[in-house]
């Protein structure tokens, strides 16, 4: 037994040997086999459609290193003024933009502004305050300069990128930690980024870190041999600091 059922407003079909109906004009047209069911307008059960594929998403930049620009408009395709008919854009593209660096202040190089900068960033990403963005950049002053620095005595470190070489020990990196006192392997302390998470994570469990001088919060996370060094940096690092907020 065969049921079909047709919506009113069908004005053409066409059978096919299986005995579907296909839709002609503007209405919907159903046929169900033997045992079928029909369905209304509000029961009707959703066509699947064909599967979307999403688009790619764009790479993930850090903030302070890059800006996405505004689409531009799509142009018409009218004629160029050589005559040429103009290509539209595509819609949607956008262009990733690098920021120019911030020009060394407190006489800085390129490399130690681009450092405090980085320093800067994981900082102000985990909310520390800027009394304590000036601790992290004055210690980085007096332990390697604010230059990545690998170490002689860790021949692994100089695998890394580094921008100089010391013989203190196995101190690395821009704090100058060392592995064998707990502060994390050489790769991670050889990673500017990774490095100064470790700092401000050691300077976020000194009680009272806030009310302290620079050089004293410093030498609480430091512990150097030369505990009142870091004081000297401290102008140097507001400067630093103020010009990269």
């Amino acid at each position: 037994m065969k049921h079909r059922y047709v919506r009113q407003r069908a004005r053409h079909r066409a059978m096919t040997p299986g005995g579907k109906v296909l839709m002609k004009s503007t209405a919907v047209v159903m046929v169900a086999a033997a045992g079928g069911m029909l369905f209304g307008d509000a029961q009707a059960p959703a066509v699947a459609s064909a599967p979307v594929t999403p688009s790619p998403l764009a790479p993930a930049f850090a903030a302070d290193s890059y800006t996405v620009a505004p689409t531009p408009p799509t142009p018409s395709a009218t004629a160029s003024p050589s005559g040429t008919p103009a290509a539209p854009a595509q819609p949607g593209t956008a262009q990733l933009v690098q920021k120019p660096p911030v020009r060394p202040v407190a006489g800085l190089d390129q490399a130690a502004m681009d450092n405090a900068a980085i320093i800067v960033r994981v900082g102000r990403d985990r909310g520390v305050p800027q009394r304590g963005l000036v601790v992290a950049v004055a210690t980085a002053m007096q332990e390697s300069d604010l230059h990545n620095v690998a170490s002689g005595a860790v021949p692994s470190s100089l695998s890394y990128a580094h921008q100089g070489v010391s013989q203190d020990a196995d101190s690395v990196g821009l704090f100058q930690q060392r592995p064998s006192q707990g502060w994390g392997s050489v790769g991670q302390l050889m990673d500017p980024e990774h490095s100064t998470a470790l700092f401000f994570d050691a300077l976020a469990r000194v009680p009272g870190w806030e009310s302290m001088s620079v050089t004293a919060a410093a030498q609480a996370v430091q512990r150097s041999a030369f505990p009142n060094a870091y004081s000297k940096h401290q102008g140097a690092a507001e400067t630093v600091v103020q010009a990269l907020l």
